[in-house]
């Protein structure tokens, strides 16, 4: 679809309907597999090796949080400029992201392999528990620099209309390795290591199948000789600075209170952790997937000065969020052991109690959560980077950690319920963001004149 006129013309509804829904399931697909991943190795590895995933896998997505640096922070500015009718600087930011992101994976990729026993050990794990961490993050480490662009150039086929594309593409990735990983660990019985592997040659089969309509010229993006310059590293960096915030802050998160938990509950409670972590996992990319496959839209507009549309199509996205992650609350809370199941079959009657309790004091968090997920993502997708990051960092980091402080002495009841704390906190400072920033919000449209449509 030509993505100009889909992003201009298309009524905000429709839009969100062609653009979001299929955005959504694409990362429902994702979603689904990271379960699987988590089931698969419950399964079939048991409990030790769900611990050491749940220890490893902070690390994995710092592995991918400067790709992701680059990939998020490039694809707003280049919508911003093909709503100005830049196509030149569009290609150049979108030519010069792909470089830096093979080339983080390549740096990010050696020392975190080169690190990774030091990193396992230090959070207190021995013994297969951390031998089994210690193998599942170099495996990722390892194939970094071809796997960390997936993300990137996912952004990079919807801002050029590929969005079913992008949805499909997501789903296949997500088979893919969800097949070879039952192969490796089901049928030829290998360890830990072979979910890794599964997950990173899916990964990296899919870029290849990504970078087609690009390397073949039919798509809006294209490569060019890249020219590499202060403003747009900059303006990359500082559009990307609040997923990579959320990415590093919630890990160093992670890695806090999973300490913590070690030493007040041990791997029982590190287990337990995980399945919450695994039930996030599936909500919130359905609401990232809804609010990310609309920036591209965001941003065009907001470049092309049509800020009532713009509004138009962030209720959409707010009101989407808000029913999404409601009823994310009411099923968590009512199937706390089918969840727990789902990831320890063989949990004593101990662990499932504190799992049933964990999950149910969890469950709140997604009543409050929406609204602070959908406010830093619009706050994004208009270049209001410093904003989206206030309420990146508070939410991963500021308040987790204020609330892991404030919280401990209660036990472990008082560490579940760190998540519902921080996402009423994160609730009350998006309200207070869009409040100040409302005038501008609210402007009325500008019309562009003489803007560049060649190349």
């Amino acid at each position: 679809m030509d993505s100009t006129a889909l992003f201009s013309k298309t009524p905000p509804l429709k839009l969100f309907f062609i653009a979001s829904l299929p955005g959504a399931i694409g990362m429902l697909a994702s979603a689904l597999y990271q379960t699987l991943d988590g089931v698969f190795i419950g399964q079939f590895l048991g409990d030790v090796a769900f611990a050491a995933l749940n220890l490893a896998m902070p690390f994995v997505i710092i592995n991918f949080s400067l790709a992701d640096l680059i990939g998020v922070g490039s694809s707003v500015p280049i919508s911003i400029a093909l709503g100005r009718g830049e196509r030149k600087e569009a290609n150049n930011i979108f030519t010069c992201a792909c470089i830096m992101i093979v080339g983080a994976g390549i740096i990010i990729g050696f020392v975190m392999f080169t690190a990774a026993p030091a990193i396992i050990r230090a959070m207190g794990a021995e013994g297969d528990f951390a031998e089994f961490a210690v193998q599942y993050l170099r495996v990722y480490a390892l194939c970094s620099p071809v796997t960390t662009i997936m993300f990137a150039v996912d952004n990079f086929l919807r801002i050029c209309g590929y969005i079913r594309g992008s949805m499909m593409l997501n789903i296949f990735m997500s088979l893919l390795s969800g097949i070879m990983e039952y192969i490796f660990l089901g049928v030829l019985k290998w360890g830990i290591w072979g979910a890794a592997a599964a997950t990173c040659l899916g990964m990296f089969i899919s870029v290849l199948i990504a970078f087609i309509p690009f390397l073949r010229g039919k798509a809006l993006l294209h490569f060019c000789r890249p020219s590499f310059n202060k403003k747009m590293i900059k303006q990359t960096v500082t559009c990307g600075s609040p997923n990579f915030l959320n990415n590093i802050a919630g890990r160093i998160t992670s890695i806090i209170l999973n300490a913590v938990l070690v030493r007040i509950g041990g791997e029982n409670a590190v287990s337990v952790c995980g399945v919450l972590m695994f039930a996030e996992g599936f909500i919130q990319p359905l609401m990232y997937g809804m609010c990310d496959s609309l920036q591209p839209a965001v941003g065009y507009n907001w470049g092309a000065g049509k800020y009532s549309r713009v509004r138009a199509i962030e209720k959409c996205c707010f009101t989407a969020s808000c029913i999404v992650s409601l009823a994310a609350a009411v099923v968590v809370a009512a199937i706390p052991e089918q969840i727990t199941r789902l990831f320890m079959a063989d949990a004593n009657s101990e662990i499932m109690e504190m799992a049933v309790i964990a999950l149910r004091i969890f469950s709140v968090t997604f009543i409050f959560r929406w609204f602070s997920f959908a406010t830093q993502s619009y706050m994004l997708a208009i270049e209001k980077s410093l904003q989206a990051s206030l309420i990146s960092v508070s939410t991963a980091l500021v308040f987790p950690v204020i609330l892991i402080v404030v919280l401990q002495p209660f036990g472990l009841n008082g560490l579940w319920c760190n998540f519902a704390g921080t996402a009423v906190l994160a609730g009350i400072m998006a309200a207070f963001i869009l409040k100040k920033t409302r005038a501008e919000l609210n402007r009325p449209d500008a019309v562009r004149q003489n803007a560049q449509t060649g190349e």
